[in-house]
């Protein structure tokens, strides 16, 4: 259970993440075009990485490593309605 869970979380950040690059947010414009492609990709490679990281605690039967996970994804998922609502 903890395995799916920490998946239908990482998919949920990649999601956030995504939706953040498509907002059009100001903050997003002011980057040069070549320094945004670099963020976005490696911010995506973290992201893959704590994925995977969080699916191989779930595998090991780490679970505060998965409720770690959680909490990060709750506030990414805050951060990423505050940016494309552009409340920040």
């Amino acid at each position: 259970m903890a395995l799916i869970i920490a998946f239908l979380l990482g998919m949920g950040n990649f999601a956030c993440h995504r939706a953040v690059i498509a907002s059009g947010h100001a903050m997003l414009s002011q980057v040069p075009p070549r320094v945004l492609r670099i963020a976005r990709l490696s911010s995506l490679a973290l992201e893959f990485v704590l994925l995977c990281g969080a699916l191989y605690a779930a595998r090991a039967g780490v679970t505060p490593w998965i409720w770690l996970y959680a909490a990060y994804s709750l506030v990414n998922l805050g951060a990423a309605w505050s940016i494309v609502t552009r409340r920040i």
